[in-house]
């Protein structure tokens, strides 16, 4: 893997990490109130969960995050 660096303050430069922040931001941390370390962790795992094995991702092509990589993974096993 290839290091990519961005210029500091800009973040437009990975746009990819900048919505997934984005989204963390507007649908779990600006929604709960964390009461605890264990809580926050507990919430953040339930909210990863769903991000990554729940919810399709139109960037990729409407399917989840895992699926895209299993599905990746066995068309490299085909090549």
């Amino acid at each position: 893997m290839e290091w990519h660096y961005f210029d500091p303050g800009k973040p437009q430069q990975n746009g990819y990490i900048e919505s997934f922040n984005g989204s963390l931001r507007d649908e779990c941390l600006n929604e709960e109130i964390f009461d605890s370390l264990a809580e926050a962790r507990r919430k953040l795992a339930l909210w990863r969960y769903d991000y990554n094995h729940v919810r399709p991702h139109s960037s990729l092509g409407n399917i989840t995050p895992n699926e895209f990589s299993m599905k990746m993974a066995m068309e490299k096993r085909a090549a």
